[in-house]
C-alpha cells in the first residue's frame, strides 16, 4: 500500500517556488494550515530553491514556470536528472502557460494547479481544497515510473507535405474505448495512444486537468500519434482513428445517435471532486455501448472511475486496470479492482496491445 511521503510516516515536506510574493504567501498559507504538511519555505526563484534544498530536500515541489534567473523548466529538468521528486506545476491560464506546462509534464512534472493572471490570492484561497488534494496526490507518486521525454518540444511523427496522416476512418462502428486517468496520466496516455495504429476504434478520454490545458495536451498528443487526437467539442462523433479528450472544467458523456456515437460536453457539479469526471464518462459508456466497449483505468489518486468502470463491467464491457508496478499513483486502479470492476490488470506497456487485440478496426 502506497503511503504519503514524509520521513518515518511524518508530514509531507513542501517547497513552493514562485516569483510572485502574493502567490508565495497564498500557497504557504493554504498548505501550512494542513496538519499533514510541513512547509520548508516559499522562495522567489530556483536559484534560492537549490540553496534551500541543500539543507533539506522536499517531498513535493510546487513550481512556477516563468521566473527570472532560472526558468521553471530548466530547474525541473535539473531536479529530474539529479534526484527525481514530485513536482506540481502552478501555471497561468494562458496559451503560453498551457504550452509550457505541457513541456513540464513531458519533462517529469506529475500534476498541474492553475492560477489566473488576476485575483491570484483569492483564487488560491478559494481553491485550497484542490491545491491540498493535488499536493497530497503528488506525494504518493512513484517517481521510478516517471520517465521524462528526452525532448518535450519535438513531435515524433514525421511531417510530409500538408498532412502526414489521413483523416480518421468515417465508417460507423459499435466498438468504443473509454480511458480514465489522473496523476501521472499524461505520460501514461502518451505511451498508450502513441502505440496505437490509426485503425483503432473510437477513443474517449478523461484526464483530470484544469481548463485551458486540455487543448494544449491534445495538440501535443496529436503531434506524436498515428491517431488523430483533439479536445472534444459538444456533438463530436466518436469514430475510428480519433481520440477525444474531455475539456478541462467540463464533463463529457457518450450518447447514441442512431447507429453512431457522439459526445456531449457540458457543465455540471463536481463528481468525486472532479470536472471532468471519469465516473461520468464511464457510466455513459455503460448505458449506450454495453458489451461493445472497453474500459481502461490508469494511474491516478482517489477513486474516480471505480464505480463507473463497475457499471461498464456489469453492462458486459471488458475492463482493464493499470497495475501497481507501472502506476505513478495506484489509487484509481486499486479502487476499481477493490470494487470488482476489473477483468485484467496489466502493466502500462501492455495496455495498447490489449486495445489492439480486440478493438482494432
Amino acid at each position: 500500500m502506497t503511503s504519503l511521503r514524509g520521513e518515518h510516516g511524518g508530514r509531507i515536506k513542501v517547497l513552493a517556488i514562485d516569483d510572485s510574493a502574493v502567490v508565495r504567501q497564498a500557497i504557504g498559507s493554504v498548505l501550512s494550515r494542513d496538519a499533514s504538511i510541513r512547509m520548508l519555505g516559499t522562495v522567489a526563484d530556483p536559484i534560492f530553491a537549490l540553496t534551500r534544498m541543500k539543507m533539506e530536500w522536499p517531498d513535493v515541489i510546487v513550481l512556477d514556470i516563468e521566473m527570472p534567473r532560472m526558468d521553471g523548466l530548466t530547474f525541473l529538468r535539473k531536479v529530474m536528472a539529479e534526484r527525481p521528486t514530485p513536482v506540481v506545476i502552478c501555471s497561468t491560464l494562458t496559451q503560453k502557460g498551457a504550452d509550457r506546462t505541457m513541456q513540464a509534464l513531458a519533462a517529469g512534472a506529475v500534476a498541474i494547479v492553475a492560477k489566473p493572471r488576476l485575483g491570484v490570492k483569492d483564487f488560491l484561497l478559494d481553491g485550497a481544497s484542490d491545491l491540498l488534494r493535488v499536493v497530497k496526490g503528488a506525494a504518493q507518486a512513484n517517481m521510478s515510473n516517471v520517465r521524462p521525454a528526452p525532448d518535450a518540444t519535438e513531435p515524433r511523427r514525421p511531417e510530409s507535405g500538408a498532412s502526414a496522416r489521413p483523416t480518421p476512418l468515417q465508417e460507423t462502428t459499435d466498438r468504443i474505448v473509454a480511458i480514465g486517468t489522473s496523476t501521472g496520466g499524461t505520460q501514461a496516455l502518451e505511451a498508450v495512444l502513441s502505440a496505437l495504429p490509426r485503425v483503432t476504434a473510437g477513443i474517449v478520454v478523461v484526464q483530470h486537468m484544469p481548463e485551458k490545458f486540455t487543448a494544449a495536451f491534445a495538440q501535443r498528443l496529436d503531434a506524436i500519434c498515428e491517431l488523430e487526437v483533439r479536445e472534444a467539442c459538444n456533438g463530436d462523433r466518436v469514430i475510428p482513428g480519433l481520440a477525444l479528450i474531455a475539456p478541462g472544467g467540463r464533463h463529457m458523456r457518450v450518447q447514441r445517435s442512431g447507429a453512431q456515437y457522439q459526445v456531449s460536453v457540458e457543465d455540471g457539479p463536481l463528481v468525486n471532486h472532479h470536472r471532468p469526471s471519469v465516473d461520468v464518462l464511464f457510466r455513459s459508456v455503460a448505458r449506450c455501448a454495453g458489451k461493445n466497449a472497453l474500459g481502461v483505468i490508469m494511474t491516478g489518486m482517489g477513486s474516480d472511475g471505480a464505480l463507473g468502470l463497475q457499471a461498464m463491467h456489469e453492462a458486459g464491457a471488458r475492463t482493464v486496470a493499470q497495475d501497481e508496478s507501472t502506476s505513478v499513483v495506484y489509487g484509481m486502479p486499486k479502487e476499481a479492482i477493490r470494487a470488482g470492476a476489473v477483468d485484467k490488470e496489466l502493466p502500462l506497456q501492455a495496455i495498447a496491445g490489449e486495445i489492439q487485440a480486440n478493438w482494432k478496426i
